[in-house]
């Protein structure tokens, strides 16, 4: 009697938590995700409680003049976002996602502690200040406690980033359309759970940094990391975990120096062959499929055809579907710059918007609300358009186009820059009104009381760039998973991470420009000085607009050429 050949039923290149290999049915799926989404509202409130509140906290108790703390927070910001790239590689080349999470957690828990110690014991802080004589800001070893505390959080928020959305995207059945849009519904409440804990962080937590100490702020986002590692780790049974492959970086480095030495030893084959690939970017075959199909081609594709020399035969053997690999990475890097200029208008939103509410009148009735809590109206307008966004507009797109993604992943990032245009100019006109109020109330040279304006109206410009993030970012980490090879998808999708660190840095560079070019003979620095009412940050506002709107055609020169993974139409 014949019998009949067992059906497949393992996870091609996963393995479970104890390393066996991972089983479909068992393994994977958006119950594994949902642990994922979880941690997520966790290590987000942890992170976001004292970011975006920070500034105070190194303006009001280590004494730092406000453009200092505006750069030592995008600085901060910045590295924990580009540490990403760290989590990323590590993820793809030798540990799992699932471990560098893990790691990346207790590492960001050790980082608070010593913040919370700092924060609980004057000792440990520069002295208060005395009117009769100028602050003394923190140094020594003061400074150095503030600054290990604070980049070891940033080590382990980059860790997180790095690790934790690659992990829950690779918790679906690309194979399937129903498991490429589950993926798609992760990315879109990845952010919502984002969200989550930054409502959380920018409410509850900055009014206990700003009413009951700093000590107390630090403590929770130091408990709510602690609790997190449990809550990940309870959906261990459930998770599949990619198989480490190697260091990306070797074969995009093996691929670029073999193309190199090629074209100058060899000249070009003019017979090759070519590949078509011809998709759409809802491609109904995996991307494992569309890898293995490479695989078995005996010439690379024409697109970026110097790569192509790489498999010529010589020392550095290249096969066709590393060279393939390469080439989508190239692809996807101008996407990522033109979103540098975005990421550094969403800097301001922890910097200079933070320091024009404090001016202002925060009171709502008998509630004195925050500064640092005005991210509250982003949020909760993300926590909404998140769902409607997934419910009600995707379906619809979808039936319009009769396609399975509806809209594109680059017609999504293009329309968040539009709106990062529009938050800039609404930022303008909101601080000529706020100098306006000043100066008719003669507070102009006091900026020790509070400016009879509210600070509502600051309000405008953090919900035009809360709804520009939700399509940006959402956008990119699933343009970035979905389009890289599936070897160097934890390190493509932490591009998402990089951009935003790169846009905090170039703020500080930008910062530090205009200052140096209009602080020129008689003039003061636009953005320089103790008394905010007297900087021109609105030129500054003006400055970023303008930037912003370059920036956008930079992209749509971009966007309109780019070939989608295995597809000959642009998008």
């Amino acid at each position: 009697m014949e019998l009949e050949a067992p059906q497949l039923t393992t996870w091609q290149g996963y393995v479970d938590w104890k390393n066996k290999p991972a089983l479909r049915g068992r393994h994977g799926g958006m119950l594994a995700a949902s642990f994922v989404l979880v941690a997520e509202i966790l290590e987000n409130l942890a992170f976001l409680a004292n970011a975006s509140n920070l500034v105070l906290y190194l303006k009001q108790h280590m004494h730092m003049s406000p453009s200092k703390s505006a750069n030592n927070v995008t600085n901060f910001m910045g590295t924990a976002f580009l540490l990403a790239l760290l989590g990323g590689f590590l993820s793809d080349a030798f540990f799992t996602t699932y471990r560098v999470y893990l790691i990346s957690a207790v590492i960001e828990f050790m980082g608070l502690i010593v913040l919370t110690i700092q924060a609980r014991d004057p000792m440990l802080k520069p002295p208060k200040c005395d009117r009769d004589s100028e602050c003394e800001e923190v140094n020594g070893a003061k400074a150095a406690m503030l600054f290990v505390g604070l980049y070891l959080v940033a080590l382990g928020v980059g860790g997180i980033k790095g690790s934790l959305p690659a992990h829950g995207g690779e918790q679906f059945d690309e194979t399937t359309p129903s498991g490429r849009k589950q993926r798609s519904t992760f990315f879109n409440y990845f952010i919502f759970c984002l969200s989550c804990g930054a409502l959380i962080a920018v409410t509850f937590v900055v009014w206990i940094e700003d009413n009951k100490g700093w000590q107390w702020g630090f403590a929770i986002s130091t408990i709510t990391i602690f609790l997190s590692i449990p809550v990940f780790l309870s959906g261990s049974p459930t998770y599949k975990n990619k198989i480490p492959s190697g260091s990306p970086l070797t074969t995009i480095s093996k691929v670029l120096l073999a193309a190199v030495v090629n074209s100058c030893t060899y000249k070009k084959n003019s017979s090759s062959a070519v590949v078509n690939m011809a998709s759409s970017p809802s491609n109904p075959h995996s991307e494992q499929e569309t890898v293995k199909a490479n695989t078995t081609t005996e010439t690379p594709t024409q697109h970026l055809k110097f790569l192509n020399k790489a498999v010529t035969n010589s020392s550095l053997e290249c096969s066709v579907e590393e060279v393939e690999d390469v080439k989508v990475v190239l692809k996807v890097l101008p996407i990522f710059a033109c979103t540098i200029i975005f990421n550094c208008c969403l800097a301001q939103l922890s910097t200079f918007s933070v320091e024009q509410a404090a001016s202002m009148n925060t009171k709502l009735g008998s509630l004195k609300v925050p500064p640092s809590s005005l991210p509250f109206f982003p949020v909760v307008f993300i926590m909404i358009l998140a769902p409607i966004y997934d419910h009600i507009i995707i379906p619809y797109t979808r039936r319009a186009t009769k396609s399975e993604m509806g809209i594109t992943h680059l017609q999504r990032i293009g329309f968040g820059l539009v709106l990062s245009i529009v938050a800039m100019a609404v930022a303008a006109l909101v601080e000529i009104k706020r100098k306006r109020v000043a100066t008719e109330s003669g507070q102009l040279d006091d900026p020790t009381k509070p400016l009879p304006i509210t600070f509502l109206w600051i309000a405008f410009q953090y919900l035009f760039l809360g709804s520009a993030d939700i399509f940006t970012l959402g956008g990119l980490m699933e343009y970035y998973f979905s389009e890289a090879p599936i070897r160097m998808r934890s390190l493509a999708t932490s591009l998402s991470w990089a951009s935003l660190a790169m846009g905090y840095y170039l703020s500080s560079v930008i910062v530090s420009v205009v200052n140096s070019v209009t602080g020129n003979g008689t003039h003061k620095p636009w953005l320089s000085g103790a008394n905010f009412n007297h900087y021109h940050l609105h030129k500054f506002y003006w400055l970023m607009c303008v930037l912003s709107a370059l920036n956008f055609l930079h992209y749509l020169f971009w966007a309109t050429r780019y070939k989608y993974r295995g597809t000959s139409t642009s998008n």
